[in-house]
């Protein structure tokens, strides 16, 4: 349908869809003389639809590889003779050098800029590039991505101009994105005289050669060099036809011509800024709905146009090298870059290399050598992880036995980064005085406050928040925590006690359970005795604790029994004490081993002296994620039916979500859902506890397999989303700060956190993943941070009780003992 591109209504009444926003079509006419502001008002509308509030930008790092090149273009200062160059080309020591700078700095790519084929024209390059052993430039280039991805993890971004079909498809093996700009397709123009690779021709084979071989692509045009408005038109319907034919443009730059001195060009004009927004602008309207749209930052003095243009990104944005193509032109902090976007109503995320519609298909645009080095710096949308501090890869030794678990020990470089386990404080999110202004997620919380029950959309909008609004969702969401529940903060006294580390199940994220006879990063094999577990159980009692917490792995000899045994044990050892124990997964099998319906066998561990069962085992509740993660473990329905069967007698368990491993976030929405559902039938959840994926020791990290955890964005999300979608249903919500240290606790508790768990004596099955928070923390330590926020510690019983008067004076150490051990 045609576009009247001088309102947004037509743009407002088709939604969001990209189906509809693709049925859009504006002709050369209309782009080429309708007012600029209203042409502007379109694009920016557009963009809006297509990508809401948030705007993204590439931390990266400029490794100008060799300025040498064939071509002699007019406007080009990065191009040198080999007289005016220090060398030929960078050494691997000098690109290994500037790569660290950035890793260490937060960045996630590697910007390689080089010229074209300069072994072709100069012998010194050709020279040199024979004594260290390499056929050609672009073999070089290959060589040092690959050493720089697998040194420092940095993603590589090859800008190696006009490429053979041969050349694109070995840097594809080391470079998951390539880039080469059109510039114009006006064979004519005096900037490309004396430059055989800007040939329309040359580049448009490029492009095609990059789509045929599945290659995420960044490409675009250069505006003010001699080019006509009709020119710019031409080369972007060129660039939008060949993305329709083969998908794979995944990013155009719209650049604005400048002179720099010592140019064939340094007497031209520099491109005019109405010129520059009109191009920024057509090309939004112009370009497929799944091309994002870009304009460099520092290559104007106020930027903040830009976006009014309809431009959703900013490109790469070094923190630590300068603009080489552009070096007069430093780039802008990245403080004023989300200052100035914040100004224009939007919110800056990172990303990488390649755009997250292309990382999440990894089959069809990665090469497998890349996959982990993608996912390994990704959040769970597939954009950049967005945690400060230095990011290295990262490789581990054997672990440390400690008692019965173990911790791991990290060799080589080291991160500074926030990951959930680590011994580094997360960054403060929360509270915080940033705002949103308006747009989706604004609407999802308008939408709940005036009684809408969040669906699956809703919910997975919200998890988009960024910037601001973050803390407009902790806030809602804390707001709805203290009509629920007040401002206590409970905990219950309590001790783990895992009876066994050996696993008949296989799930790829556990670092605890393990085989018979295995010894590796999680520890030796152990099975404690029904003596051992009870002399836990007393000691336990005897230090105050009101709960002892059993779980463990499958054990090959186990059959449903023991479990009744293990429950009997502990009641004998302390009559009054609260039995939380067995996971779903040992529920069911041990029902399975014995041949019995899962109701008898619930009853009998109830007569047994059980009373709750912990929500653990639940992971994701999403049967393509479990295929992953746990495959031989029950399905999505089977811990539902546990956890109901367990409801309809009396039992109450909890809700867990172990997240941030391969998962997305619309599988976390399913996953409220269907636990939503379930309490709404049954009433036997009494909390949501977040589990934050510990990847350090996790096998399926190890293997290459996972992300590194959530980030910290995430993890406060999840807990305030779950205060949201729960609410009314389920009144508490459970921090676990073994994984998150008490930093993270502070600012969970003003998200909508009320309840920091169990003492957790002897955790084990965090330590064993590679969690770095110990177990020698008393309760002045929590009560201080609780105090801190204006709160007020209180102790419950597992099912949210105040403990009997006679149990705490009788059965309790003091509130403040320092001899308690809390999880």
């Amino acid at each position: 349908m045609s576009l009247d591109i001088g309102t947004k209504s037509t743009i407002h009444q088709l939604g969001t869809t990209r189906s509809a926003l693709d049925a859009l079509s504006v002709d050369d006419a209309t782009v080429l003389t309708l007012p600029l502001p209203e042409l502007m008002e379109g694009a920016a509308a557009l963009r809006d639809a297509l990508f809401g509030t948030r705007v993204t930008y590439s931390p990266k790092v400029f490794i100008p590889l060799t300025s040498l090149c064939r071509d002699g273009c007019g406007y080009c200062t990065f191009s040198r003779s080999p007289a005016r160059a220090e060398a030929p080309y960078l050494t691997p020591d000098q690109v290994l050098a500037i790569a660290a700078r950035g890793a260490q700095a937060g960045c996630h790519e590697a910007l390689f800029t080089l010229g074209e084929e300069p072994e072709d024209r100069y012998d010194v390059a050709a020279q040199w590039l024979a004594d260290h052993g390499y056929s050609s430039t672009v073999e070089y280039l290959a060589a040092m991505c690959r050493l720089v991805t697998a040194e420092t993890g940095l993603l590589a971004h090859s800008n190696a101009g006009a490429l053979a079909p041969d050349a694109l498809s070995l840097l594809r093996t080391v470079s998951p994105g390539q880039g080469m700009m059109i510039e114009s397709l006006n064979p004519t123009l005096m900037a490309h005289r004396g430059a055989p690779d800007k040939t329309p021709e040359r580049r448009l084979a490029t492009l095609e050669a990059a789509g045929e071989l599945a290659i995420p692509f960044t490409t675009g045009i250069l505006v003010g060099i001699g080019e006509s408005p009709q020119d710019r038109v031409t080369a972007l319907r060129a660039i939008a036809d060949l993305h329709r034919r083969y998908g794979h443009i995944q990013e155009v730059i719209v650049q604005n011509f400048m002179p720099k001195p010592d140019t064939v060009m340094r007497n031209e004009p520099a491109c005019p800024q109405d010129e520059f927004l009109r191009t920024i602008a057509m090309a939004r309207l112009i370009l497929p709905s799944d091309v994002h749209l870009q304009a460099p930052p520092n290559l104007s003095e106020d930027f903040g146009p830009l976006l009014d243009a309809g431009i959703d990104d900013f490109g790469g944005v070094s923190p630590v090298t300068v603009d080489h193509v552009n070096p007069e032109r430093p780039w802008p902090a990245l403080d004023r870059l989300r200052e100035v976007t914040e100004r224009h109503g939007k919110f800056l995320a990172p990303r990488l290399t390649v755009y997250p519609e292309f990382a999440r298909r990894p089959e069809q645009w990665i090469d497998p050598g890349l996959r982990f080095a993608i996912m390994d710096r990704s959040d769970a949308e597939s954009l950049g992880r967005d945690d400060p501090g230095a990011m290295f890869p990262e490789s581990h030794a054997d672990a440390k036995n400690v008692g019965t678990g173990a911790e791991v020990v990290q060799i080589g470089r080291r991160s500074t980064v926030w990951s959930s386990g680590s011994e580094f404080a997360p960054t403060d999110l929360v509270p915080s005085r940033r705002r949103g202004f308006g747009g989706p997620v604004r609407g999802v919380l308008d939408g709940i406050a005036s009684g809408q029950e969040p669906g699956v959309d809703e919910i997975v909008t919200l998890f988009g928040a960024r910037g601001g609004e973050v803390a407009e969702v902790a806030e809602f969401a804390d707001h709805l925590r203290s009509r629920a529940v007040g401002d206590d903060v409970t905990f219950v006294r309590n001790r783990n006690i895992n009876y066994t580390n050996v696993c008949t199940f296989k799930c790829t994220f556990c670092g605890f359970s393990k085989g018979p006879l295995s010894l590796n990063l999680r520890g030796k094999p152990y099975l404690l005795t029904l003596q051992e577990v009870a002399g836990r159980v007393r000691e336990a009692w005897d230090l105050g604790c009101t709960e002892v917490c059993l779980q463990g792995g499958i054990h090959p000899s186990f059959d449903g029994d023991y479990y009744i045994d293990v429950c009997r044990a502990a009641k004998e050892a302390a009559p009054d004490i609260h039995v939380h124990g067995f996971t779903a997964l040992e529920v069911t099998e041990g029902a399975k081993r014995l041949g019995e319906p899962l109701e008898k066998y619930l009853q009998r561990l109830v007569d047994a002296g059980l009373k709750s069962l912990p929500g653990t085992a639940a992971e994701i509740l999403d049967d393509d994620v479990r295929a992953i993660l746990c495959p031989d473990k029950i399905d999505t329905e089977e811990w539902l039916e546990c956890h109901r069967v367990a409801h309809s007698m009396g039992l109450t368990s909890n809700v867990t979500m172990m997240f941030g491993s391969v998962e997305e976030p619309v599988h976390w929405a399913r996953h409220f859902l269907r636990t939503r559902e379930l309490q709404r039938e049954t009433g036997g959840f009494t909390e949501f506890v977040g589990l934050p994926f510990v990847h350090m020791a996790a096998p399926i990290y190890l293997k290459r397999g996972a992300r590194r955890g959530p980030t910290w964005r995430e993890v406060v999300l999840v807990h305030a989303i779950a205060r949201i979608v729960y609410d009314g249903l389920i009144d508490n919500v459970q921090a676990s700060w073994v994984k998150l240290g008490l930093d993270g606790v502070r600012q969970l508790l003003q998200a909508g956190v009320n309840d920091v768990g169990g003492t957790l004596m002897d955790e084990n099955i965090s330590r064993a993943a590679g969690a770095a928070h110990g177990q020698q923390l008393d309760e002045r330590d929590l009560d201080a941070v609780v105090q801190g926020i204006g709160r007020r510690l209180r102790r419950r019983t597992t099912n949210y009780l105040t403990p009997p008067t006679h149990q705490l004076d009788l059965h309790g150490a003091p509130t403040h003992s320092p001899e308690v051990i809390l999880r």
